[in-house]
This record gives structure tokens, sequence and C-alpha cells, in this order.
């Protein structure tokens, strides 16, 4: 990719935005915005022109005020809408409001995390226990059209892909109930079992999986 590449920062902690501000901008790109937390993303992405878009967003997982993921959708949603009214006033005109490509920076390497980025078409996951050059280095081979996983996220990535295969059959049953947002009551009534066993078997599924929360579990 030639030119200068533009960047729009999502992150919360004011020394980490700051710092990754100054370093790209540093090694030649161009900062087109930053943002502490959903609210400012949104109002950022309603405010810049289809020009002043950004070539990539690179985002937290944890911000203040939600799941710094929750962007993607809402600006996928919001330039199909300015893509929609364009169409309907200028009928034929080639679209300029493109999804920019999407990387996270975050503490985060559990499998949960990593595969919701990853399936809401993430490019980019890299852990903040790399340089801003490694996570520099791996967003100009994104932009030529690579995915760039963590290697230490990767491994529990593979991992957990791997354990999942081994959960019984009513585990896995259990697990994908969980994943629709039932409680342990509910999936009790639904398969006629008592909440006890409900509790146990969902025991034997956070050993397995090494995963430690519920609302993991439902973003698995």
């Amino acid at each position: 990719m030639t030119g200068i590449k533009s960047i729009i920062i999502i992150e919360d902690h004011p020394v980490m935005r700051h710092g990754l501000a100054a370093y790209f901008e540093k090694t030649g790109w161009q900062i087109n915005g930053t943002a502490s937390s959903l609210k400012e993303a949104r109002k950022l992405f309603r405010q810049v022109s289809s020009s002043e878009g950004a070539d990539i967003v690179l985002l937290d997982i944890q911000l203040d005020d939600g799941w710094g993921l929750d962007i993607i959708t809402w600006l996928q949603s919001f330039l199909d809408e300015k893509n929609a009214i364009a169409s309907q006033n200028h009928p034929g005109a080639p679209h300029h409001n493109l999804m920019p490509l999407m990387a996270v920076y975050s503490t985060f390497e559990d499998y949960a995390h990593v595969s919701a980025a990853l399936s809401l078409g993430v490019k980019v996951y890299i852990t903040k226990r790399r340089s801003e050059q490694e996570l520099e280095t791996a967003l100009l081979k994104a932009l030529k059209g690579d995915i760039i996983v963590d290697e230490a996220a990767k491994i529990k990535l593979d991992n957990t892909t791997n354990v999942l295969n081994l959960l019984t059959k009513r585990e896995a049953e259990l697990l994908n109930l969980v994943k629709t947002g039932l409680s342990n009551i509910q999936i009790a009534n639904k398969l006629g079992i008592s909440r006890r066993t409900v509790e146990n078997i969902l025991s034997c599924v956070y050993d397995k999986t090494d995963i430690r929360s519920r609302l993991e579990l439902e973003r698995l």
C-alpha cells in the first residue's frame, strides 16, 4: 500500500492513547482522531467525512462505557446507512464510505475475546505485551491482506478449539444454551433436569475450557 497511512485510535487509558498517537505520528502515519469511549468513538465517526476516514481503526476491547468490539457493528451499520442515502441522492455514483480495517490492541488473550473479535471481522489482534513497533509491523502486514493474530493469543485460541472438541455431548448442549443467554434455571427447565445438575455440568465446561466467567462462555 502506498501513500500516507491513516489511523483512528480508540483507547480509554490516556497515557496509552497519547503514546500510541505519538508513536504512529512519528513513524509517518496520519492520526485521524482518537477516542476514549464508545460514545466518543461514535461522535468521532459521525463528524468525519468519507475523505477523512481511516485505513485502520485500532481499538481496545475494555472501554469505560462498554465493550470496544461493539463499535464494529455500529460502524458497519452507520456506513451502510450513509451509503444508502448517497445512492438515493446520487444513483450510480461510487461509494466512498468503506469499512476501515479493524485492529485490536488489548490485554486480553483468551479464547473468548479473540474468537469474538475475529468473528466480527477484526484483521489484527495483538496483545499489549507487544511493543508499538511490533504492533505497527502487524498493521502493515494486514494492509497487504494478511490476518494477524498474536502468537500468545493464537496458542490459547488453538488450545481452546481443541478442548471444545473434547466436551461431552451434554456439556456441548449446555454450552450452546448458555450462549443463547439462558439462565441455569431456564436451562434446567428446558432439559428437564435439576439446577444442581446444570451447575455441575457447567463446572466441567469451565474446567475444560479454562474459562472463569459466564460472559466469556456466552462469547465462545
